[in-house]
């Protein structure tokens, strides 16, 4: 995430903060890795974002408060430029609902029907979205892709996860009384910025 805290991306100090676009670049530590909304940038950017949308993250409001951050992402996107690709991991297998297409306000109707329910196919969906990063990586070089994952972590198994060789944030959505807290381990394993929905 270094070419984005030395380049352009930083060349405003001054007007609205651009919170998905600084978290996707890691937990900020000082102004000066805050992210300003900018009228224009040099190299187009990605956002891959990952949903895990299983049963288990119907509790405690998890997915209705990560709706929140997705609309507020998915706004941001649309008025930067940005190009989205959006990956669901729910039911028997993980499912693209958007790959590589400039953000639209369309997504605001996507989100509003985005329900929890079945298994948790994110280990599949990581390794898809690994695939598709590479591929798309040879075919634009010089765009800047980000990642963002939302889940509660509750997998059984994280041993083997893929390689995305792409930065971004891991936001944990689980919550309750009794926690498993595995979704910082996973952040770990897939070299992500760990963040908890409560703290954002």
């Amino acid at each position: 995430m270094e070419r984005g805290r030395h380049g352009k991306a930083h060349s405003a100090r001054q007007g609205s903060i651009n919170w998905p676009g600084t978290l996707l670049g890691g937990r900020p530590q000082s102004r000066e890795d805050l992210l300003f909304h900018l009228r224009s940038r040099a190299a187009h950017e990605l956002w891959l974002v990952i949903v895990d949308a299983s049963a288990s993250t119907r509790r405690h409001r998890a997915l209705t408060d990560a709706k929140g951050l997705l609309a507020q992402l998915f706004d941001d996107a649309y008025r930067q430029r940005a190009r989205m690709a959006l990956l669901t991991a729910s039911g028997h297998a993980p499912k693209w609902q958007v790959q590589g297409l400039k953000a639209a306000k369309g997504l605001a109707g996507w989100l509003d029907q985005l329900g929890a329910g079945g298994g948790t196919p994110l280990l599949e969906a990581l390794t898809e979205a690994g695939h598709w990063l590479a591929v798309r990586r040879k075919r634009y070089p010089t765009e800047q892709q980000k990642l963002l994952v939302i889940t509660d972590g509750r997998l059984k198994d994280i041993a083997e996860l893929p390689h995305l060789e792409c930065s971004g944030v891991l936001v944990d959505i689980e919550r309750g009384p009794i926690r498993l807290g595995r979704a910082q381990a996973l952040a770990a394993g897939l070299r992500l910025d760990y963040q908890h929905i409560d703290t954002l």
